[in-house]
C-alpha cells in the first residue's frame, strides 16, 4: 500500500510572506468598509430626515383644542391658523401659541404634538374675580391678575362689582388693588360690604357697614383685614388702613 504524504505548512519566508499578504488585503478593504458604513449612516439619516421633515407620512391630520368649552374651540383653531398638511416637526410652535394667545379670554396657552398626526392645544380660561364698572357704566371683567380682559352687559353671577373713578383706574396696577382687598374678604363679610371705589392702584376705599375704610393699595391684605375687622367694633365713621401698622380711625 501507498503512503500518503501530507505537504508541510509554509514556513520561515513562504510563510512570512503569506502572513503579510493578508494583512495587506485586509488594510486595502478597510477604507472601503468604512466608507460604505459612511454612506449607509449618511443615507438612514437622510431617509430619517425626508420622514421627519418632508413626508407626508407625519403631517398634520387634526387641531385638537382642550381645555376651554365647546364654543372657544373654533374660534382658538381659527387663530391658531395651522395648514392640514404642514408636517409636525415644522410646526412653530411658539407662533401657533402667540396667535391663539391674541384670544383675550385666554389666560395660559401651551402647544403639544401627539405623534403621528395630531397637534394638541392647550389652553385655559381666565377666571373672573370682579366686574370693575367706569363712569360711563360700562362693565369688565377682571381676573386675579388684573387683566380687564371682556366687556359685558350683565355682571356673571357672583362675582362682585368694584367701581372705578376713572378710565385711568382700569389700569392693571389699580385693578390689581382692588383684586387684593376682593380676594381677602371673606363672604360674610362681602354682603356687608358696599361701593368699592377704585381710584388708583395707591387708592381703594369702601363702605362696610356704614364705615369708609380707605385700603390704600396692594400688600398685607390679610393684616389690613384682621386690623380693620377690630376697627369696625367701635363702629367709627372712617378707617384708615393704607399703613396697618399705623391705622387711623376717626
Amino acid at each position: 500500500m501507498s503512503r500518503r504524504t501530507s505537504t508541510p505548512p509554509p514556513r520561515g519566508l513562504a510563510s512570512s510572506r503569506e502572513r503579510f499578504q493578508v494583512r495587506a488585503d485586509r488594510v486595502r478593504r478597510r477604507p472601503w468598509r468604512l466608507t460604505a458604513w459612511v454612506l449607509a449612516v449618511l443615507a438612514l439619516v437622510a431617509a430619517l430626515v425626508w420622514l421627519v421633515a418632508f413626508s407626508p407620512v407625519l403631517a398634520v391630520r387634526t387641531v385638537e383644542v382642550v381645555g376651554v368649552p365647546a364654543d372657544e374651540v373654533r374660534p382658538i383653531r381659527s387663530l391658531a391658523a395651522v395648514p392640514l398638511g404642514t408636517p409636525m416637526a415644522r410646526v412653530d410652535d411658539t407662533a401657533v401659541a402667540d396667535r391663539v394667545r391674541q384670544r383675550a379670554t385666554l389666560a395660559n396657552v401651551s402647544i403639544e404634538r401627539s405623534w403621528p398626526s395630531t397637534l394638541v392645544i392647550h389652553a385655559s380660561p381666565r377666571v373672573p374675580v370682579l366686574v370693575a364698572k367706569n363712569p360711563q357704566g360700562q362693565l369688565h371683567v377682571v381676573d386675579s391678575r388684573g387683566v380687564a380682559y371682556a366687556q359685558v352687559r350683565t355682571a356673571p353671577k357672583g362675582v362682585p362689582m368694584v367701581h372705578t373713578a376713572s378710565e385711568a383706574a382700569l389700569s392693571r396696577d389699580a385693578l390689581m388693588a382692588a383684586v387684593d382687598v376682593v380676594e381677602v374678604l371673606p363672604k360674610a363679610l362681602q354682603k356687608q360690604t358696599a361701593n368699592v371705589t377704585v381710584s388708583g392702584a395707591n387708592l381703594v376705599t369702601l363702605r362696610v357697614r356704614g364705615t369708609t375704610v380707605v385700603w390704600g393699595g396692594v400688600g398685607q391684605p390679610e393684616k389690613k383685614l384682621t386690623v380693620m375687622t377690630a376697627l369696625l367694633k367701635g363702629r367709627p365713621k372712617l378707617i384708615d388702613v393704607s399703613a396697618p401698622d399705623t391705622p387711623v380711625t376717626r
